[in-house]
């Protein structure tokens, strides 16, 4: 071959391998192409959200629902929690399709809807303007088939409340951004959404069990006896703790961001009340803690008096001579006023407000009743304050005082979280750090204790209370009466026989462990209780159904009917009633 031959040759050669080379490298372009399209369709079909694919863009600065920490009762059970769940907003500059089209597609997936509304969001000049918050999974599936980028999903948690309305005056509620408005979830809030202790769950006194049975007796008896409303707290009476608590009519947390109307407040924390007889039981623990009085003691009761134009009866007249168990038992009013009348107002002042009766409770919510005190304390004031009116104060109030009368003397603080006792008897808070702890405060004395408890007990024997009697319980209790004011200022109506009928209870009388109120609004009489609508009739039994109840379930045995103390003393007259 010649010398030209082989150049030309190699020439060729040359440039065949130069294009080989270039070949190469753009099938390996093509080739890492295809294979980062393959890995990015795997990762979208496999491991992104369903909703990863819809425009994402315009994200509203502020996050939707701020993650909230747990609430549970005192045995762990859940009251409160999240749940993740979708809503769907708009950026009406990034619609491929029309907006009459979109929004008539959106209504027909999303019922309830208006047309007119969902297309004048569409049509807005707002790059991000909100569709509808927490849709279902079919809803989210069926909005992204309409496949429009300028449909947006955001990921929130929603506020659960696995109980609906149970504990709804309990816990509260959190509207649409999850922002608080009511009872634990407005108190507690900060605590609640600080993102380093969102995995610290908020431990609460209540136990959804008897939260159960006080609400199941409460609605029986409000529709019994065709009440307006109905209220119902236990309490532990040596610790403070509200164990349960109801008000009805009640209303669902997951549908609706707090009460609706006036009657749905919380009538056991808000409510203020004159509750009637069961300020006889302070009346008679302030006598003879005062020592104005003896057990033995007593007053003429024989006919009514008159103190600042107004005449004072008894409704259970005995029309003779009473002593103190018997004035407590018969509910003396004349007996009860008498006493008042030698303790002074003064003493009788400083007693109330040692028990709390001049402030709102302690109890940790915001929305609590400020109690209505008299103007003046006269000699009409002191009078009928110390057989519950013309004082007006939240059932809690009540409830925690009678523990007091019965514990030992000594007033706790109510409170909605739980408390651990310790080895010395003490007690501390679970959930309560960063939070003041209130501590106890004597206010009577054991032994005037011991007689408190025993005088309830006569009550339930004896007196007015006993259709709350149990089988196997030792029960102590006194009833409450009032006449309702009315809505406008115009009285009383009495005419009308608008009365909060109520029952304060402890049990078992010999160490008393439980404290349980119930109240019913405006009750209507019945047949069965020939038509009388005092507290003997209708709460005193509906306290007993309770009680009969939650005895067991607290593992609280029963026991044999053993003397009782001062009964003797219920023999003055010659006869026990």
């Amino acid at each position: 071959m010649k010398p030209i031959d082989l150049q030309m040759e190699g020439t060729r050669q040359g440039a065949m391998e130069v294009a080989r080379n270039r070949m190469i490298i753009v099938m390996a372009l093509f080739a890492v192409g295809f294979l980062t399209l393959s890995v990015k369709l795997i990762s979208i079909g496999v491991f992104q959200d369903p909703g990863g694919y819809v425009f994402q863009a315009d994200i509203p600065k502020d996050p939707l629902l701020m993650a909230r920490a747990d609430i549970v009762d005192r045995n762990g059970v859940v009251l409160a929690t999240n749940l993740k769940t979708p809503s769907l907003a708009a950026n009406p500059h990034g619609l491929e399709t029309p907006p009459e089209e979109l929004a008539s597609r959106i209504t027909l997936i999303l019922p309830g809807l208006d047309y007119d509304e969902i297309l004048k969001k569409l049509t807005s000049k707002r790059r991000h303007i909100w569709i509808k918050r927490t849709l279902t999974p079919k809803q989210m599936y069926e909005i992204n088939r309409i496949g429009d980028p300028g449909l947006v999903f955001s990921d929130a948690e929603k506020r659960i409340y696995p109980h609906g309305r149970l504990v709804s005056h309990v816990l509260g509620s959190v509207d649409i951004d999850n922002k608080s408005n009511s009872g634990v979830e407005a108190y507690f809030n900060e605590r609640l959404v600080d993102p380093l202790r969102s995995e610290e769950t908020l431990v609460l006194s209540i136990d959804i069990k008897l939260q159960h049975i006080l609400n199941q007796e409460l609605t029986a008896y409000m529709d019994k006896f065709s009440s307006s409303g109905a209220a119902g707290v236990v309490l532990d009476a040596k610790t403070g703790e509200i164990l349960a608590l109801s008000s009805l009519p009640d209303f669902d947390p997951n549908e609706t961001s707090g009460p609706q109307t006036a009657n749905q407040m919380n009538r056991v924390l808000n409510g203020v009340y004159e509750l009637g007889s069961g300020f006889k039981t302070f009346t008679i623990a302030s006598g003879l803690e005062n020592k104005v009085v003896k057990l033995s003691g007593g007053y003429d009761a024989s006919k009514p008096v008159r103190v600042g134009g107004y005449t004072i009866h008894d409704d259970h007249a005995k029309n003779r001579w009473l002593n103190v168990p018997e004035i407590f038992v018969y509910s003396s009013n004349i007996g009860t006023l008498k006493m008042a009348q030698d303790i002074g107002v003064e003493r009788q002042k400083e007693f109330f407000e040692s028990l709390g009766l001049f402030r709102k409770t302690d109890v940790e919510v915001f929305e609590k009743g400020q109690p209505l005190l008299p103007y003046q304390w006269g000699p009409t004031e002191l009078a009928t304050t110390a057989y519950g009116h013309g004082i007006a104060v939240t059932p809690l109030h009540l409830a925690n005082g009678v523990a007091a009368m019965v514990n030992g003397g000594r007033l706790n603080p109510a409170t909605l979280i739980r408390k651990d006792v310790t080895q010395d008897g003490g007690v501390t808070s679970v959930s309560l750090d960063g939070l003041e702890e209130k501590q106890a405060t004597q206010v009577i004395s054991k032994n005037t204790s011991e007689i408190m408890r025993n005088l309830l007990h006569l009550v339930v024997e004896y007196g007015t209370g006993r259709s709350a009697k149990v089988d196997g319980y030792l029960i102590g209790g006194k009833t409450g009466t009032a006449i309702k004011a009315a809505d406008k200022n115009d009285g009383f109506r009495g005419y009308k026989k608008s009365v909060i009928s109520s029952f304060v209870s402890t049990f078992p009388i010999n160490d008393p462990q439980y404290v349980v109120f119930a109240m019913l609004d405006e009750p209507n009489g019945i047949k069965e209780t020939y038509n009388m609508v005092s507290g003997g009739w209708t709460a005193a039994p509906l306290v007993g159904d309770i009680i009969r109840r939650i005895g067991p379930l607290m593992g609280i045995e029963p026991v044999k009917k053993d003397k009782i103390e001062y009964e003797e003393l219920m023999l003055v007259s010659g006869t026990k009633e």
